[in-house]
C-alpha cells in the first residue's frame, strides 16, 4: 500500500516554457504487468504503483526487477467546465518504449520512444467530472529495434549495464490552454551582435494573431516587440543592449513573456527564458562566447538508488550538479540517457556545460532500419532542449561497434549527424562518441589506460597533425579539435568483495590521488587536447568507479578530494591566451 503525504515530483515539468493552468497528474496510480501481452484498457487493474517512478524502482512500490515487456496503468482525472473552456493536453516526460494512452474507453494516441517527451490533445475525449485515463508501455529491450542505453539486457546487473526500466518514468501531467495557443518558440541569441532571433509557431491560425515578447534581466526591462504571425513559423529579431552573457558558473539568464494576441484581448500567457551564448569551433578547440575554453567534464548516468531513471526529487538533480562543480568540474556527458528538462533548467540557472546524448545501445545500426528507430525520436529530443544555453554540443550515439559479423552502417552514423547540423546549426556534433567515427565536429576518444607514464605518453606526443588513434582502420582523424571523452574510471571500493570498475584497482587512497592527477594533467597540458571527461561522478549499482557512493556520500578522505578539485582546477594549456 502506497501512502501519499506529498505529491511526488510536483514541481513544473517544462520550466523553459510555463503556463499557470496546469495540473500534475504524479502519484497513486492502478497497475498490471501484462505478461502474456493480451490486456485490454478494461482489464483487472491488481497493483498500486507511484508515478512517475518505474515499476522496477523501489520508490514505485513495485520493486519489480525482471522483464516486463507490457504494462498497463489506470487512474481518474477529474476535470472542471472552466479548465474544458478551450484546449486539454496531455504531457508525458517519458515512457518507455511504445506508449498507447486510452481515455474513457477510445485511444487517443500513441508514440514510440522511450526518452522523448511527447502530449496529446485529447480535447474530444475529456468532459467535466471524472474520466478515466489508461495507459499502456510496451517494452522490449532485447530485439535491437530499440535504443536501451545502460538498461541491462540480462536478468541481473552486470558490469556497465544497469536497473531497466519500463513505462512511465517522468511526469505526466495536463496543460489547459486555448482554442489558438502558442505551440513553440525556437531561440538563438548572438552576443556580439546583441540580438536574439525566435520562431514562433501557433497550433492554427483560422485569423489575425499578433505576439508580443517581451524581455527583461534581473527584473529590469530590456526590450518589447510585437508581431503579426504567419501560418507555418513566423521569424523575428529583436536587440538588446548592454548583453551579459551566459558564461561557465556566470549563469547570466534573461526572462521572457510570450503573449498571444486577438485584436487587443491576451488569449495565451507563456513565461520563459534563455542565455546569451555562442559556442564555436576554433583553432581546434572550442570557445564559448569568443574565448577558448577547456572542457573539464565528469560522465553522469543519471541513475539513483530508490528511483533508478527517475530523481526522487527535483533538489536531487540540482545536487549532482553542485557535487561536481565542488570538484572543479565545469560540466557533464549526459550519458546513454535523455535527462529530464528539471535536469537542463538546474544547469542553465548555475552555469554548468552539459552534452546532450541519446540512449543508444542496445539500438542495431548495421543496416538503415536502426536509421527508422532512432532519428524520429533524437529530433524530438534536439527540438525538446535546443533552447536551453547549458547544451554545448549533440552526441546522438555512443560507442558504435559492430553486431557479431555485421558492421556498424556508418551512413546511419552520417545522416543522424547531418540531420542533427541541419535541426540545430548553433552547437557541434559528434556522431558518436568514443568510435567508430564517420563524420564529426570533434573527434573524441575513450581510453581507460590506468598507467599513468604510458597514458602521458600517448597524449603528450598528440600534436594538431598527430593523435593517438587506437582504430586506425575504421576511421579518420581529419583535424578536428581532440577531446578524450572517456577516461579514469578506476575502481575504488574497499571492502568490497563485488564489484567492477575499469582495469586494477589502486591499492591505496594515495595511490588513486596520484593515478588521477596524473591522468588528468597528461590531457591538460596539452594544448591540443580541448577537452576531457572523467569516468565517474558516482558508482552506479555494482560499477564502483565514481568519485562519489551510488548515494552521493564521500567515499574518499578530505584530502584526496582536494587533490581532484586542485587537478581539475589548474591551468589548462589550451586556454592561455592566443
Amino acid at each position: 500500500m502506497i501512502h501519499l503525504t506529498n505529491l511526488p515530483r510536483g514541481e513544473y515539468p517544462r520550466p523553459q516554457f510555463v503556463r499557470s493552468a496546469w495540473q500534475n497528474l504524479n502519484g497513486a496510480w492502478e497497475f498490471r504487468i501484462d505478461h502474456g501481452k493480451r490486456g485490454r484498457p478494461d482489464s483487472h487493474f491488481d497493483k498500486t504503483i507511484l508515478v512517475p517512478f518505474c515499476p522496477e524502482s523501489k520508490l514505485s512500490g513495485i520493486e519489480n526487477r525482471d522483464f516486463m515487456e507490457s504494462v498497463w496503468y489506470r487512474r481518474t482525472v477529474i476535470l472542471t467546465h472552466e479548465q474544458l473552456a478551450g484546449r486539454v493536453l496531455l504531457h508525458f516526460g517519458a515512457v518507455d518504449y511504445a506508449c498507447t494512452a486510452f481515455l474513457n474507453g477510445q485511444k487517443c494516441g500513441t508514440h514510440r520512444g522511450g526518452y522523448s517527451s511527447f502530449q496529446f490533445d485529447i480535447t474530444e475525449y475529456v468532459h467535466a467530472g471524472e474520466n478515466t485515463l489508461v495507459v499502456h508501455a510496451v517494452d522490449h529491450q532485447r530485439g535491437g529495434k530499440q535504443p536501451h542505453g545502460k538498461q541491462c539486457d540480462k536478468y541481473h546487473s552486470k558490469g556497465c549495464f544497469y536497473t531497466r526500466t519500463t513505462g512511465i518514468w517522468q511526469t505526466v501531467w495536463l496543460e489547459f490552454v486555448p482554442r489558438m495557443y502558442l505551440k513553440s518558440v525556437q531561440v538563438t541569441t548572438d552576443y556580439r551582435m546583441g540580438s536574439v532571433t525566435f520562431l514562433a509557431t501557433v497550433n492554427e491560425l483560422p485569423k489575425a494573431l499578433t505576439l508580443r515578447t517581451s524581455i527583461s534581466f534581473d527584473g529590469k526591462p530590456c526590450a518589447s516587440f510585437e508581431t503579426p504571425l504567419s501560418a507555418g513559423g513566423t521569424i523575428y529579431t529583436m536587440q538588446v543592449g548592454d548583453v551579459k552573457c551566459w558564461d561557465i558558473l556566470q549563469p547570466n539568464l534573461y526572462d521572457v513573456t510570450y503573449e498571444l494576441l486577438d485584436g487587443n484581448a491576451v488569449i495565451d500567457t507563456v513565461q520563459s527564458y534563455f542565455g546569451f551564448r555562442t559556442v564555436e569551433l576554433r583553432e581546434h578547440s572550442l570557445w564559448l562566447n569568443g574565448r577558448p575554453i577547456f572542457q573539464r567534464l565528469v560522465l553522469d548516468q543519471g541513475y539513483y538508488p530508490d528511483g533508478v531513471y527517475t530523481a526522487p526529487t527535483d533538489a536531487d538533480l540540482k545536487r549532482d550538479i553542485e557535487l561536481s562543480i565542488a570538484l572543479g568540474f565545469n560540466g557533464a556527458r549526459l550519458h546513454q540517457k535523455v535527462f529530464e528538462e528539471r535536469f537542463l533548467y538546474w544547469a542553465d540557472r548555475l552555469g554548468y556545460l552539459v552534452w546532450g546524448e541519446q540512449a543508444s545501445w542496445g539500438l542495431d545500426i548495421t543496416t538503415s532500419e536502426g536509421l527508422i528507430n532512432f532519428l524520429p525520436e533524437w529530433l524530438e529530443v534536439v527540438a525538446r532542449d535546443r533552447n536551453h544555453p547549458s547544451i554545448i554540443g549533440w552526441c546522438p550515439f555512443n560507442e558504435t561497434w559492430d553486431q557479431g559479423r555485421r558492421r556498424a552502417d556508418k551512413r546511419v552514423l552520417e545522416a543522424v549527424y547531418l540531420t542533427t547540423k541541419a535541426a540545430d546549426p548553433t552547437r557541434p556534433v559528434i556522431d558518436t562518441s568514443g568510435n567508430y567515427h564517420a563524420r564529426t565536429d570533434l573527434y573524441d576518444m575513450h581510453d581507460y589506460e590506468q598507467d599513468v607514464v604510458q597514458f602521458a605518453a600517448r597524449y603528450g606526443a598528440v600534436t594538431r597533425d598527430s593523435i593517438y588513434e587506437p582504430h586506425p582502420g575504421r576511421q579518420q582523424y581529419e583535424g578536428q579539435p581532440y577531446f578524450i571523452s572517456e577516461y579514469g574510471g578506476a575502481w575504488w571500493a574497499p571492502g568490497q568483495k563485488k564489484g567492477w570498475g575499469y582495469g586494477k584497482a589502486p591499492e591505496s587512497e594515495a595511490e588513486f590521488g596520484r593515478r588521477y592527477t596524473g591522468l588528468t594533467r597528461a590531457l591538460m597540458d596539452n594544448p591540443h587536447i580541448c577537452a576531457l571527461c572523467y569516468t565517474q561522478l558516482y558508482d552506479v549499482e555494482q560499477e564502483q568507479n565514481g568519485l562519489y557512493t551510488y548515494q552521493r556520500e564521500p567515499k574518499f578522505s578530505p584530502k584526496i578530494y582536494e587533490q581532484i578539485r586542485a587537478a581539475n582546477s589548474a591551468p589548462a594549456a589550451n586556454e592561455k591566451e592566443r
